[in-house]
């Protein structure tokens, strides 16, 4: 999402803007919430909302899902070139973060893909019910019991049943 803020970046400490996001983005999830566009004495502070989905695989039964995701931004942007700001100019080499590109268009991409790679879980599940896979020939349990004998071919088990006195 690319917002042109020269109008923002002119104006006094504190301008609020606001914007509605509907859209797909760059990595090509769609992508919907609100945003806030504060001007600040250093550039442009972006706040907001959003919600997207993204395409995951259930870290139990290998299957391809649509997770969906929602998270909050919060960034400053900074511009790229020295802009007559009311406190005075911010000089290059202080900048840190995210910058307003030459045209004053203010990127959102970046701090997107970031934002959705931090809020991805570690484990993603396509339902929290997920069977998984049968460990011995494969078979995805969601679409029903596989034939194996889990019983007789699970040996991690069989040292304790030893000292249980059954026979494996």
């Amino acid at each position: 999402m690319r917002i042109n803020v020269a109008q923002q970046l002119k104006g006094l400490v504190g301008e609020i803007r606001r914007y509605r996001v509907d859209e797909i983005t760059g990595e090509g999830f769609p992508l919907r919430g609100d945003l806030k566009l504060v001007r600040t004495d250093r550039g442009i502070l972006v706040t907001g909302k959003l919600q997207t989905s993204v395409k995951a695989v259930c870290s139990r039964c290998l299957e391809e899902f649509e997770l969906p995701l929602s998270f909050e931004l919060e960034e400053e942007y900074f511009p790229a070139k020295d802009f007559p700001m009311t406190l005075g100019s911010l000089s290059l080499g202080e900048r840190e973060g995210f910058v307003i590109k030459e045209n004053n268009i203010l990127d959102l991409d970046e701090a997107v893909r970031q934002h959705v790679l931090l809020n991805l879980p570690i484990k993603p599940l396509c339902r929290p019910d997920c069977a998984g896979l049968c460990p011995n020939c494969g078979k995805n349990l969601n679409c029903g019991p596989c034939e194996c004998d889990l019983e007789s071919t699970n040996m991690t088990l069989a040292p304790l049943k030893a000292l249980l006195g059954k026979e494996t």
